[in-house]
């Protein structure tokens, strides 16, 4: 319930506290007296799209407070837990116009975005105004307002995820036939290519080895006749039988030198066996470097071989083996692509079996919710003076999509056997009005902690039509709190709050006010809008009678 709203600063209005009550409260004056300034403030405070400019002319900034008593289980206690708001009985609202434009929002003095005050919104205050913002007269809106009164939004997210699985099913398939189609362009080079790589068997490291192995064998014929001729110097007619008959003359006399030979037997030992060692390592050479004169031809081929297939696939020569397992799994996919194709059509036929019986079943939820609706609304229209009218919620078919298959409209006869239409085109001004209250009843029925705002719902009726419509406003107002802006007197009447707002001019500054009206002033206020200007004795007569009755 709406218990409190505090407005400082906005528009024509300086200072203003309310404080509503439970059951009908209703707001008079005149015409242009700001009646609509006060529903544009609580717009602005629970987050609704409005005027751009609301800050008063002069002020620095516009502030609206507005507090709500919340009961256990209200679903604004939700939305405030998944905000990571504290949650509590009272929940105070506030937001700031600076005079910029800038907006700021609190909720229970916590920042907050003007989203999570849209989402808050949506189940503290349901508005009729003379632009319904439900969109009750725009059949694109009447699915899912039938689905809200069937209680069907848990079926429709049901069928939301079959359409969302149907569709990457499709996407999936999709993606998996467009690569095929790839992939079967480069069939006949992909076959090619894996042929002679594979006939070829290029191994990583093996430019660079036969790189090597072919300079080795280049060099082989300029520098072998001198690694002969080194081997032949170092070995038995040369060095080695050299140093082999030094090391045999100095043995000969060396006890007779007094072991002044020993140091260079010694060194001479030492020196024979390393001259061993590199006459091993260049017979080593020579043999590594003796080929048959075609094996060059065979490597310089390979290596040629190798190199050239690499600059084909412009790839590097080390990366041909696994550029040919690339291949090579472009071709199996080719030849498994078809078996695949099929796998992810039957997904996509199981996906589509599944969103039909989804949808169907749906269809026939939504009709069931229709013929509670048609029979509700007829218990509705008949304390209003309509129960002639018809009205009938119309399911026909539409193309499939995330929210079922099901084209939803709200269509109305204003008399038997009168032809039917849309609620904006056959129902005049006064009957519209009716219509559109009947209808905000029925779907806001099962809301709970609700306020519920109207708007000049009354426009266009007058005397005993105007009469049921505040009597059904009231009865309403039995089980919520409902806040109803009148021209009626005969609505204003059955009000148990009143209130009436005035516009006054002081100082060439124009404000508005609102007065708490007591018995006394409510009469005199109801005989005002029965007369006009000039209340009569009559007038407060009619007055009291009406608000009597």
């Amino acid at each position: 319930m709406l218990r409190g709203l505090d407005i400082r600063d906005m528009l024509i209005i300086e200072r203003l506290e309310l404080e509503f009550q439970p059951g009908l409260n209703v707001l008079t004056g005149e015409t242009g007296a700001g009646k609509s300034i006060l529903l544009d403030s609580l717009g602005f405070v629970l987050g609704w799209r409005g005027r751009a400019e609301l800050v008063r002319q002069g002020a620095e900034q516009g502030e609206v407070v507005a507090v709500f008593d919340l009961q256990p289980g209200h679903p604004a206690q939700a939305v405030l837990a998944e905000a990571g708001l504290p949650v509590a009985e009272d929940l105070i609202l506030r937001r700031v116009n600076s005079a910029d434009g800038r907006k700021t929002a609190w909720v229970n003095d916590r920042r907050v975005s003007g989203e999570v005050l849209r989402q808050l919104s949506d189940t503290l205050v349901e508005l009729h105004g003379q632009h319904d913002d439900r969109g009750l007269l725009n059949p694109r809106g009447h699915r899912i307002l039938l689905d809200d009164f069937g209680q069907l939004t848990g079926d429709v997210e049901v069928v939301r995820k079959a359409w969302r699985s149907l569709g990457a099913a499709g996407k999936a398939l999709g993606r998996a036939e467009r690569a095929l189609a790839e992939v079967a362009k480069e069939e006949e080079f992909l076959r090619h290519a894996v042929a002679e790589l594979d006939a070829l068997d290029p191994q990583p490291g093996e430019e660079e080895s036969l790189d090597s192995r072919r300079r080795l064998m280049q060099a082989s014929e300029r520098i072998g006749e001198d690694i002969s001729k080194a081997s032949a110097a170092l070995g038995s007619d040369g060095a080695e039988g050299m140093l082999s008959d030094a090391v045999r003359w100095l043995e000969g006399v060396a006890e007779k030198a007094q072991g002044r030979l020993e140091d260079p037997l010694a060194a001479l030992s030492r020196a024979l066996n390393e001259l061993g060692t590199a006459q091993m390592a260049v017979e080593d050479c020579i043999s590594d470097m003796a080929f048959n004169p075609s094996e060059l031809e065979l490597v310089e081929d390979r290596l040629f071989a190798i190199r050239g297939l690499a600059r084909k696939h412009g790839v590097l020569a080390d990366d041909l083996a696994a550029f040919a397992e690339e291949l090579r799994g472009k071709l199996a996919a080719l030849e498994g692509g078809e078996a695949d194709l099929k796998a992810l059509r039957a997904e996509v036929e199981k996906a589509k079996v599944e969103y039909d019986r989804l949808a169907a079943s749906l269809s026939g939820k939504r009709k069931a919710a229709a013929a509670n609706l048609d029979r509700a609304m007829a218990a509705e229209l008949a304390p209003l003076k309509m129960e002639r009218a018809v009205f009938a919620t119309e399911i026909g078919a539409a193309e499939p999509g995330p929210e079922g298959q099901d084209e939803v409209a709200f269509t109305v006869a204003t008399n038997p056997g009168a032809p039917s239409g849309p609620l904006n085109k056959i129902a005049s001004g006064g009957e519209l009005s009716r219509f559109l209250l009947a209808l905000k009843v029925c779907l806001t029925k099962e809301a709970s902690g609700l306020t519920m705002i109207f708007d000049e719902i009354d426009r266009g009726v007058g005397g005993a039509t105007a009469d049921a419509v505040g009597r059904r406003l009231a009865q309403l107002a039995e089980n919520t709190q409902v806040l109803v802006v009148t021209h009626s007197p005969q609505v204003a009447a059955r009000g148990r709050h009143h209130w009436r707002v005035e516009k006054a001019v002081a100082k060439g500054m124009t404000t508005s006010t609102v007065t708490s009206l007591d018995a006394t002033a409510r009469v005199d206020e109801v005989a005002r809008m029965l007369a006009g200007d000039t209340v009569t004795d009559e007038a407060r007569g009619a007055a009291k009678a009406l608000l009597a009755g």
